[in-house]
């Protein structure tokens, strides 16, 4: 009745299964037996693809409070989870613009420049969690993103590596300690950053309880212009920008932001996507897109767990690896 799975399994079932959910459910395929489907994930809750996926399969009996979200890291598989019994998860909005400056600023619903962020669970029992800043590792304060640091007896204790030992990795990601606050607590460092909300739900004991929202990741934010961009939000634009665009996954180099937007469009289609690129990053952004490429639908790597690998299509990019359709410079 219960059952994990990943955000690359849930697009792959709405990319797949969507044409054939009629005929599943004249072959009497039924979901009602499933009281939880828990996405394991290292990253931001999609909101929109779990809402998809709900809506998709509640024909053939999924209950819309079947899909759940966990939040889990190398230093921590389980550090949260929203399970069947747990009250309707927490969504809240923030201010894009505040957000770039490592402030949370709740707003309306609508609201311009505003995210939607949704929890990505209740603390499992024996799970403390503080949101520090990643370099004065200072606690933060209620209105401050940071890094989420997590104490629990069942963290891992260090990495395995066949260079031997290495002591000040293993102090900085499995022994962090508070500059202030509690500073004899150890944490372990997550590289995750989010902010902790208590919410106005009320959970099976009747108690309130602290919601863990996930922001990204520290070590794939862009600084541009003094400011701290999350691909996320960027790569959503540029989705948004034409239709014709697919995929696409965003990067820094040398300080510029580079684009690359897969298309199934020919080349000369392909040049329309470069001002519509431009333009919308500019306008919700107000960043300059530096480079961008233009390439053919599979070029984006994608591990196991839909998760895009930023850092291998960077890699790729400056070997000059992707054999672009188009590439586009504004230097």
């Amino acid at each position: 009745r219960d059952t994990f799975c990943s955000y690359g399994v849930m697009e792959l079932c709405v990319r797949e299964l969507a044409p054939q959910i009629s005929l599943l459910k004249e072959k009497g395929v039924s979901l009602s037996c499933v009281r939880t489907c828990v996405v394991v994930a290292e990253e931001r809750p999609r909101v929109a693809l779990c809402a998809v996926f709900s809506k998709l399969f509640a024909p053939l009996g999924l209950n819309s409070r079947a899909v759940s979200t966990s939040f889990g890291c190398r230093v921590n598989t389980a550090i949260c989870m929203q399970g069947a019994a747990s009250p309707d998860p927490a969504t809240v909005y923030v201010d894009a613009r505040a957000l770039r400056n490592d402030r949370v600023t709740l707003v309306e619903k609508g609201a311009p420049h505003s995210i939607a962020l949704m929890e990505s669970g209740k603390l499992l029992p024996g799970v403390e969690i503080v949101i520090a800043n990643p370099e004065t590792r200072g606690q933060c304060a209620d209105s401050h993103l940071g890094e989420i640091w997590v104490a629990c007896s069942h963290n891992a204790v260090g990495y395995f590596t066949l260079y031997g030992d290495e002591p000040s990795l293993h102090t900085d990601h499995f022994n962090a300690r508070l500059t202030t606050g509690d500073t004899l607590k150890r944490f372990a460092r997550t590289g995750y950053l989010g902010f902790l909300r208590r919410t106005q739900s009320i959970t099976a004991d009747g108690e309130l309880h602290d919601a863990v929202f996930v922001v990204g990741a520290l070590d794939e934010a862009l600084m541009l212009r003094g400011m701290r961009y999350h691909p996320v939000d960027i790569e959503a634009t540029v989705i948004r920008a034409h239709r014709k665009i697919s995929e696409c996954a965003v990067f820094t180099w040398t300080h510029l932001l580079v684009v690359v937007a897969e298309t199934e469009s020919a080349e000369s289609e392909a040049l329309d996507l470069v001002p519509a690129i431009t333009s919308t990053v500019l306008e919700e952004h107000h960043l300059i897109v530096g480079v961008v490429v233009i390439v053919d639908p599979g070029v984006v790597p994608i591990n196991s767990r839909g998760e895009k690998q930023r850092m291998h299509l960077r890699d790729a990019f400056l070997k000059d690896l992707l054999d672009p359709i188009y590439v586009a410079y504004n230097m």
